[in-house]
């Protein structure tokens, strides 16, 4: 009789001695994330395109108590691949990438400009696609070191449904045409590039946020921000950690079988 062999359960979130890339890392989601790798053990490599925004978060993080060894920055706009390359040269091993950034100015369906759609496909879809790519080898060799390694892109639930008009009436704060469809774009390059890569040991995994409106923007807007938590099942808006666990769950050993999903963290806004 063959014994099914033994799993450390309390093991299988840690993140210990693996190393991942977070662009975006100063923003909000990318902030509750970067404190959610570190928390299971990784280092973490902050990526953004203000350096005095990273520098300001890494300084934050060492005053929460973070090892700052544990914490290193990259500074550059996701779409310079050249910036990227010379990021990675130093780091031969890469255990995770989180493409997270994307650059969106606001609008409406009557003052959308093609430039607009082209700056959020470009920062949303295209340099992802592009980290994906230059960072394949340092991917690939953390994937025959551990048996996998994980790719988790960022998208949103405006990449699953239409954002519901009569929740923005006339605030003006309207998702602008241009985001939603990048969402999607980055969703399906998710599942592309999942089944392409799957037989390198490379999972390559989407989140779908809902509704994570800042405190500042709830108190400023209580109406609106209401009536985005009226319309999820749990009734309420989501906060930053909450988005913490999905992807310490997709980076550890928890998911290694997990590949081309895409997990909605948004209280059930998709659900009906």
């Amino acid at each position: 009789m063959s014994v099914a062999p033994a799993i450390a359960y309390d093991r299988m979130f840690r993140l210990d001695g693996r190393t991942v890339f977070v662009s975006g890392a100063a923003g909000h989601l990318g902030q509750a994330m970067t404190r959610g790798f570190l928390n299971a053990g990784a280092r973490v490599i902050l990526n953004g395109r203000v350096p005095a925004r990273l520098d300001a978060f890494r300084a934050k993080l060492r005053q929460e108590g973070y090892d700052p060894d544990n914490v290193a920055v990259c500074a550059f706009d996701v779409r310079d691949e050249n910036a990227f390359v010379r990021c990675l040269s130093t780091v031969p091993r890469l255990d995770v990438l989180v493409n997270n950034a994307i650059t969106v100015e606001m609008g409406t369906i009557e003052t959308a400009s093609a430039e607009q759609f082209a700056t959020a496909y470009d920062s949303g879809v295209r340099a992802a696609f592009a980290a994906m790519r230059i960072a394949e080898p340092a991917v690939t060799k953390a994937a025959s070191a551990s048996g996998h390694a994980a790719i988790i892109n960022i998208a949103s639930m405006y990449g699953v449904v239409s954002p519901d008009p009569s929740i923005y009436a006339e605030t003006g704060l309207n998702s602008p045409p241009h985001y939603g469809p990048a969402k999607a774009a980055l969703i399906q390059l998710t599942r592309h590039m999942a089944c392409h890569w799957g037989a390198k040991g490379i999972r390559v995994n989407a989140i779908a946020p809902g509704p994570f409106p800042r405190d500042k923007f709830q108190r400023e807007h209580p109406e609106f921000a209401a009536r985005l938590a009226a319309k999820t099942p749990l009734g309420r808006v989501g906060t930053p950690n909450e988005m913490a666990g999905a992807a310490v769950f997709l980076a550890s050993d928890a998911a290694s079988y997990v590949t081309g999903a895409v997990l909605a963290v948004d209280g059930g806004w998709t659900a009906w």
